[in-house]
């Protein structure tokens, strides 16, 4: 007989534990009330006698508990049920405390691999972890119930961001509103913080705001370059005053105040970049931001936009000094490159910026890619007008919106959270039986969707005093002090997330396919994808919340999942024999496909992720063939609403090698010129989910980058153009 304990392992029957605990019991009791060694043999044989292959380990404490009382022994059923309490406080309190040493020991795996943006042995992540570590234990505790904190411990599904939801005043990510905070301003600390007058001081104060908003919450959060646009021409007018004061001509004022106004911009934008990246955030790193350079967001400041987008990506193409400054690939932040009439096209005004973006994509990863003309296809509001909006951090969008003024409104509005559910799992569970695979579906879905319900209401306690920068000064609300945030996670203004991970491995097991077919496999796998957005809908209706469906982001999960998938149901191959499953709807990063096959099938299942998803291509160092970036991102443009392209472009402090840094057959990574393995004498950039990491990854992660395959090489590149 098997035992399954709490974690869902599998051990041994073993009678002398049961003898052993009843006894220990006996010991607190006075001996008329004792349990005779002959009625402990019978508990033990009644148990053995039920004749399972498997039993909880709750079902023997029960049937314990029942047995003591049968036969009169209440005293010490009284205290062997204080007992099993008190070992399950103590079990759950070690697990907490080891938790703890290990990370500040440097020992556990998880945190040290949690986030490749993180260094675990910092002390201000150390901090923020160790406030996660305490939060997770009060979540699975207190604010969980029993079978979803399973659910999540087995794999079936992922209850996201555990670490910060004890306060229960605390979302996910957003579009901050930096055009409020800044043309009507705002206030950090207690200090007012006024209107600025000039580019510079604009920038300054954005990286202020910024890093406050990005302390309020765990997510990643974006602005947009078009509401800093007008203090452009703010300072562009301050030097043309000066110069007239002083009495130059005409042209000689004009001449002068634009040279002066290329330097601000200059020192503006390296100023924004220095401070994103050396500046800490209360979570441990530096604010997990993305910014959007859309045209098309503006027409009066349209030129002074364009300034900023061509400084902001030559000064990202030529990077930033490492510790040996040597310049290198920066995480943050993101850039979010719009593609749209304006700038697609070599007779387009603004081309120049696109050739720009392909320079900067091929050397720096970034930026990544927004159709104007697929979205506004994809995302209509209810005036029927196509909308275009950046994704809030990584890869989560939020839905149309019409305020009440029918206007569209993106900035100011956030996501209040995720849980994301296996599909491998509901697979496996059904042992390919379709009719179970459904009625598993919906098991599944329902307990997403109360894990969902417990994230909203846990945050529709909030008032606005929780965090003043984000619901009263103008982030995101402009809210009265005490006054509630409830009415901003209903009728479409927040989204909440219902996530999924492992479409490949979903539909390879049920139809022997990969959804990659053109045929059954990817019927089926659109199929799941339409059931996912019916259940959103569905709960929608009823609760006048925006669920939508998002592929999920997994960089440790992925591993974890994998683990449990394994545990579970053995080594499957094809399906379980990695370290990692697939994120999201993605064609498996082992499957032989090329860029333009690839993106093109993925679009059809990006539609059906209303609430996020990203596709990417991964290409050898295209820094020498622009011409291929650039064929690339004209096709994103025709064909998908958000991509971008994995480049590799590393560096060996070591040696001074630039190229890619490789991964040995142990999962370890090496210089190829000097053999170097030391991770702090590397510099590594990889797409990780979305977003690119740099402080290297856990053992899943690190095989599924491994095990890349390459959709475009320099040869096929010039061949498609």
């Amino acid at each position: 007989m098997k035992v399954i304990k709490r974690d869902g392992h599998m051990v041994d029957y073993c009678p002398e534990k049961i003898e052993n605990a009843i006894m220990k019991a006996n010991l607190e009791v006075e001996e008329e009330d004792q349990a005779s060694p002959t009625q402990i043999k019978n508990i033990i044989k009644y148990i053995e006698k039920l004749g399972k292959k498997r039993i909880l380990v709750e079902d023997i404490q029960d049937i314990i508990e029942m047995k003591l009382m049968s036969i009169g022994k209440y005293q010490l059923a009284k205290k062997y049920i204080t007992y099993r309490y008190t070992r399950e406080l103590v079990r759950k309190s070690n697990t907490t405390d080891r938790a703890i040493k290990e990370l500040i020991d440097g020992e556990n795996e998880y945190w040290n691999t949690e986030n490749s943006n993180k260094d675990a042995k910092v002390v201000t992540t150390q901090r923020d972890y160790l406030a996660g570590i305490t939060s997770t234990d009060i979540t699975r505790r207190f604010l969980l119930p029993e079978d979803i904190v399973q659910a999540h411990d087995d794999g079936i599904i992922h209850f996201h961001d555990a670490d910060y939801f004890a306060q229960n005043a605390l979302h996910n990510c957003d579009l901050i509103d930096l055009e409020d905070m800044l043309q009507n301003g705002t206030n950090i600390n207690g200090v007012m913080i006024e209107k600025p007058h000039k580019f510079l001081t604009a920038m300054t104060i954005a990286t202020q705001l910024i890093t406050a908003v990005n302390s309020s919450q765990y997510g990643g959060c974006t602005i947009t370059l078009t509401h800093l646009a007008p203090f452009v021409r703010e300072s562009y007018n301050r030097y043309l005053e000066k110069y007239k004061k002083r009495k130059f001509s005409k042209a000689e004022c004009e001449k002068y105040a634009k040279e002066d106004l290329a330097k601000e911009i200059t020192d503006g934008v390296q100023t924004f970049q220095y401070q994103i990246n050396s500046m800490t955030t209360t979570n441990g790193q530096a604010p997990f931001l993305s910014v959007c350079m859309y045209l098309g967001e503006t027409k009066e400041y349209k030129e002074e936009l364009a300034m900023i987008i061509e400084e902001v990506l030559k000064q990202r193409i030529q990077g930033m000094k490492n510790e040996q400054g040597v310049y290198i690939t920066p995480a943050f932040p993101k850039l979010l490159y719009v593609l749209e009439e304006d700038n697609i096209h070599e007779n387009s005004k603004y081309w120049y910026l696109t050739k720009l973006a392909a320079e900067c994509t091929a050397k720096r990863m970034v930026p990544d890619y927004i159709s104007e003309k697929i979205m506004k296809q994809l995302k209509v509001d209810k005036n029927g007008d196509g909308q275009c909006y950046p994704c809030m951090g990584c890869r989560s969008f939020l839905t149309p919106y019409v305020d009440e003024n029918g206007k569209p409104k993106y900035y100011g509005r956030f996501n209040q959270g995720v849980v994301t559910i296996n599909l491998v799992d509901v697979a496996l569970s059904s042992e390919k039986d379709m009719d179970a695979f459904w009625k598993i579906m919906d098991e599944r879905l329902e307990l997403c969707h109360r894990a969902l319900q417990i994230r909203h209401k846990r945050l529709s306690r909030a008032t606005s005093d929780v965090a003043p920068i984000l619901w009263q000064h103008g982030a995101l609300a402009r809210l009265k002090k005490g006054e509630s945030i409830h009415d901003l996670l209903h009728h479409g203004y927040s989204t909440i997330s219902l996530g999924y991970a492992g479409l490949y491995e979903c539909v390879k097991y049920m139809t022997g396919n990969s959804h990659t077919d053109n045929g059954k496999g990817k019927e089926f796998g659109l199929e799941v994808m339409r059931k996912l957005n019916d259940a959103c809908k569905k709960w929608k209706e009823m609760e006048d919340i925006d669920y939508s469906v998002y592929g999920t982001p997994i960089e440790s999960t992925t591993y974890k999942f994998a683990k449990c998938l394994r545990e579970r149901f053995g080594k499957i191959k094809g399906i379980t024999d990695r370290d990692y499953i697939t994120n999201s709807y993605h064609v498996p990063v082992f499957e032989e496909i090329d860029a333009f096959t690839k993106l093109k099938l993925e679009s059809e299942f990006q539609q059906l992720s209303p609430g996020g998803a990203i596709s990417y291509i991964e290409t050898p160092n295209l820094s020498n063939n622009l011409e291929a970036v650039i064929e690339v991102i004209r096709f994103i443009y025709d064909n998908i609403m958000y991509a971008e392209l994995n480049t590799k472009l590393d560096y060996c402090q070591e040696c001074g090698y630039t190229g890619e840094i490789l991964i040995d057959d142990n999962l370890e990574w090496y210089c190829p010129k000097c053999g170097n393995r030391d991770h702090d004498k590397l510099n590594v950039a990889r797409r990780t989910c979305g977003y690119i990491g740099s402080n290297f990854w856990n053992k899943g992660r690190t095989q599924e980058i491994k095990e890349r395959v390459i959709h475009i090489d320099n040869k096929d590149a010039e061949e498609a153009v």
